[in-house]
């Protein structure tokens, strides 16, 4: 199989695709067989990972699966010991460990929505159900005693999405550049009078961690997912969301130079809008920037076999290069938790036991996210396939001219290179 070939039948598209987009920027960069040593670096990547393992490169897809998923249960434990066994039911325990890892990011600062701002949303659309759980006559009571971080933290997880989005985010439209502010990332771990609250909206969720990048702040909710590798994967999921605010935060600020179209662009990038009919074809390149995993509602979305680039993507291989530092800093296991550096990409098809051919992610999140299902062989590829799509267009172009473009181009969704 040739490498057009093998990377169209990771991505799931036309081998032509792949072929046009390397004949195209090949012309334009210089750069010749990048599909080549694509696929060349994705088999390093693999052979030393499984050495680490101790293990040879002829297994079953199975054997392949569960040591990945049996290292993400032995980095959990190791990290899960060296932040004093914590509880995710225990709010300061919480606490310790989104410092620990605001830390690790180096504390980094945001243009976010001003604190007397989002109190006075709340006092203009009281959230209702908020006020008769928490016992409070109206909003100035509640503010008079409770964090407005905290409610509106809550906001996402007690009112409703049909509220929300009808009546308190249809405020927005209405904000200004001068009703945000620049600050650090603020990290909240939510006191346990929440976890009650929280129940109906975790189970929906896989993780019991959120953000609003709009407040600049990232929270968790003292509720227990009861699944193995939950502490990785919930530090994963906040250095990510430190990657993820920082980068949506820049944008609030360009956008603020654009005073008539401000709140118009907030809300499209707090939508994570997608651009979503097709476009005329081009003798150029034209990828999409695709701010959300779609392939999460639908597996066969029209725009996940386009060109693309995810910011998504980009996020979890800076959270992982954090991970990596993380392990430096706190106890010097950075050896192990390096095994999944620069794996955001990678993975192949093994062989299973019956002789047919699946693909198997190496990716972190991907395992991670198979843990859910307690050890099914249910394959988590999304995070994978487009951390690949961004590998292609760095390898012509850098990880700075991709995340260039991102910012350049997101409200748009597209461009041509």
């Amino acid at each position: 199989m040739n490498p057009y070939e093998k990377i169209a039948k990771i991505l799931r598209v036309d081998k032509d695709t792949v072929r046009l987009i390397e004949e195209k920027l090949g012309a334009l960069t210089g750069k010749k067989d990048v599909m080549t040593r694509i696929i060349e670096e994705n088999e390093t990547e693999i052979r030393k990972r499984l050495d680490f393992l101790g293990l040879g490169r002829q297994l079953t897809a199975k054997e392949i699966f569960d040591a990945l998923i049996s290292k993400i249960e032995a980095d959990d434990a190791q990290l899960f010991k060296v932040f004093g066994s914590p509880s995710v039911l225990v709010s300061k325990d919480w606490q310790r460990v989104l410092e620990i890892a605001r830390n690790i990011a180096d504390k980094p600062k945001g243009f976010f929505l001003k604190q007397e701002k989002a109190a006075e949303l709340l006092r203009s659309q009281p959230p209702v159900e908020i006020l008769k759980i928490l016992n409070y006559k109206d909003a100035n009571e509640m503010l008079q005693k409770e964090d407005v971080f905290e409610i509106f933290s809550a906001l996402r997880f007690v009112e409703g999405n049909e509220w929300l989005n009808k009546v308190f985010f249809k405020q927005y439209e209405n904000l200004k550049p001068d009703d945000f502010e620049l600050r650090e990332i603020k990290v909240l771990a939510l006191p346990e009078k929440w976890a009650q609250i929280a129940q109906n909206f975790i189970k929906y969720k896989y993780h019991n961690i959120s953000n609003l990048k709009e407040l600049g702040l990232i929270y968790t909710i003292p509720l227990s997912l009861e699944i193995s590798g939950e502490t990785m994967r919930n530090f994963g999921l906040i250095l990510h969301y430190f990657s993820e605010i920082k980068f949506y935060s820049g944008l609030f600020e360009k956008f603020s130079r654009d005073s008539d179209n401000f709140a118009k662009n907030l809300i499209s990038l707090l939508r994570g809008d997608v651009i979503d009919e097709r476009l005329p074809s081009s003798p150029k390149t034209r990828w999409l920037i695709i701010q959300r995993y779609l392939a999460k509602d639908d597996e066969n979305d029209w725009r996940l076999f386009e060109p693309h680039i995810n910011p998504e993507a980009m996020h979890w291989e800076k959270a992982e290069n954090m991970l990596v530092k993380a392990g430096e800093v706190l106890d010097g296991f950075s050896a192990d938790l390096a095994f999944w550096e620069n794996l955001n990409w990678v993975g192949d098809y093994f062989n299973t036991e019956a002789g047919i051919d699946v693909l198997v992610s190496f990716n972190l999140i991907d395992t991670a996210m198979s843990l859910i299902k307690q050890k099914e062989f249910i394959k988590y590829l999304y995070h994978h396939q487009e951390a690949l799509w961004n590998k292609i267009f760095t390898e012509y172009f850098g990880e700075e001219k991709m995340e260039e473009m991102m910012k350049e181009n997101i409200i748009k969704g597209w461009f041509e290179i």
